[in-house]
């Protein structure tokens, strides 16, 4: 295996960065959540704000622990959050708040 390689096959990807910064930072959570909702009218906004709600989640326990604590099963999470997700308000409502954080919050600047 050449140096090169060995650099690349010891990165980390984006998401795991991610969901590391939001561990160690779990007020930033609400803020990244808020930028995402923020930007939800751009084109894949809607997929973008699912995909950091996936990264909270993760950051949080993991669907397993999310899910039980918004009293959903892990497909139905699995589903709601996937590419083709169409979550209603109210499983958002759930999910935001076993994951700790506000679906919007107007304090967040």
């Amino acid at each position: 295996m050449s140096k090169s390689q060995r650099k690349f096959s010891s990165s980390v990807s984006h998401d795991d960065a991610v969901v590391k910064m939001l561990r160690e930072n779990p007020s930033y959570a609400q803020l990244y959540l808020q930028v995402a909702l923020e930007e939800i009218y751009e084109d894949q906004g809607i997929p973008a704000y699912l995909i950091a709600l996936r990264r909270v989640i993760e950051s949080r326990g993991g669907i397993g622990e999310i899910a039980a604590k918004a009293g959903l099963s892990r497909q139905q999470l699995y589903r709601t959050l996937s590419d083709n997700g169409n979550p209603t308000l109210t499983t958002l409502m759930k999910v935001t708040r076993a994951a700790g954080v506000k679906l919007f919050d107007s304090t967040v600047k």
